[in-house]
C-alpha cells in the first residue's frame, strides 16, 4: 500500500509541474517576483513597406482605436480605450493551436511615427516594445525593437529565450499582415 501513496504523490507532483508549466505558457500564472531579473533585447525586425507611413500607421492601429474586422476581434480585444492609449488583450495560439495564450499590453500611439507597447499580464514579467515608423523613399520603414525580462537568473533566461523565440515569430507574422495589408490599401488609393 506504500507505493499506492507513492505513487499518488508522484501523480501529484507531475500534475503541479504541469498546471504551472501550462500557466507560464498560457499567461494564466504571471510571475513577477523581481528577483534574478534577466533582460534580452527583442528585434530589430526591419519592414520595408510600399505605402505612406499615415497608412501603416492606420493598418496597426485600425484593431485597436476603431472597428476590427471579426479575424482581428480573435487575435485583439480592447478592455479599456484612452485618447492615445489602450489596454488590450491580445490571442495567440500555442501547442498546435490547443491552447492560446493571453498577454495583456497597453499600446500607446503617436501619430504617425510610433506605437509603444508594455507588458501588463502574460508569460514572462516585462516586455516593452515599440513599432517605429520612418518615411523611406515613397513608402515607410517600419522598424520592431523591444526588451523582454525574467526573474529567476538563469532558469528565467532560459525561459525568457523559449518565450522570445515565440514572441518574434509571432511579431514577424503580425508585420507580414501589416505590409500586405498597407500594400493593399495604398494601390486602392
Amino acid at each position: 500500500m506504500k507505493w499506492l501513496g507513492r505513487l499518488a504523490i508522484a501523480v501529484a507532483a507531475v500534475g503541479g509541474v504541469a498546471a504551472v508549466y501550462l500557466g507560464l505558457v498560457s499567461g494564466a500564472l504571471p510571475v513577477d517576483v523581481g528577483v534574478g531579473r534577466r533582460t534580452r533585447r527583442l528585434g530589430p525586425q526591419t519592414v520595408d513597406i510600399a505605402a505612406p507611413r499615415e497608412v501603416v500607421f492606420d493598418v496597426i492601429a485600425q484593431p485597436y482605436l476603431s472597428r476590427s474586422t471579426r479575424a482581428m476581434r480573435e487575435k485583439v480585444r480592447v478592455l479599456e480605450r484612452g485618447s492615445d492609449m489602450v489596454l488590450a488583450a491580445h490571442f495567440t495560439p500555442i501547442a498546435a493551436g490547443r491552447l492560446t495564450a493571453t498577454t495583456v499590453e497597453t499600446v500607446r500611439f503617436t501619430r504617425p511615427q510610433r506605437v509603444d507597447f508594455r507588458l501588463v499580464r502574460g508569460p514572462v514579467p516585462t516586455v516593452v516594445e515599440s513599432f517605429q515608423l520612418d518615411e523611406h523613399g515613397a513608402g515607410t520603414r517600419l522598424v520592431y525593437e523591444g526588451e523582454l525580462g525574467t526573474d529567476g537568473w538563469a532558469l528565467g533566461e532560459r525561459w525568457g529565450h523559449a518565450v522570445a523565440a515565440r514572441w518574434e515569430a509571432t511579431v514577424a507574422a503580425s508585420l507580414s499582415t501589416i505590409k500586405a495589408e498597407a500594400e493593399r490599401r495604398a494601390a486602392r488609393r
